[in-house]
């Protein structure tokens, strides 16, 4: 196996990490994680090539590897979630729940600009206070089943 192969698997496992965490909607996007893990097994194996140290080797791959992937629409949610209707159901449901929830808070995601630093933006609260609404009426509605 070469080192690029080695490489390759190594952030194609790191990305798919994330994704099943963070952006169940994007886990199964072959494709997607395909083209990331190489571009970034590339971009550390040039920067190596080109003289950098380990460290800045894996930054640079990790910056192309996580590109747009700071922000994760699905860990708000959960994250609402977590706090604000944890009491109503048991801790193993909060995640399968979060995940039911996720393409019913969809449309709050529309009405704003996502970035990777958004989370620390003003407009987080009220995305965070809207998504809480929208689980707040989904539950009201449909009750927690």
């Amino acid at each position: 196996m070469s080192t690029q192969q080695k490489d390759l698997s190594y952030f194609r496992l790191r990305l798919q990490e994330l994704l099943s965490s963070s952006f169940p909607e994007k886990a199964h996007d072959q494709k997607f994680i395909d083209q990331r893990s190489s571009w970034a097994a590339n971009a550390y194996e040039g920067a190596f090539r080109s003289g950098n140290a380990i460290e800045q080797c894996n930054e640079i791959a990790n910056y192309i590897l996580f590109e747009g992937l700071h922000f994760s629409k699905f860990d708000t949610v959960f994250q609402v979630v977590c706090n604000e209707f944890d009491t109503l159901m048991a801790d193993e449901e909060l995640r399968p729940f979060a995940l039911k929830m996720f393409p019913v808070c969809e449309p709050v995601f529309s009405r704003y600009t996502l970035t990777d630093d958004f989370a620390y933006s003003y407009e987080f609260d009220l995305l965070y206070t809207e998504i809480t609404g929208a689980i707040a009426i989904w539950i009201e509605e449909n009750g927690l089943q």
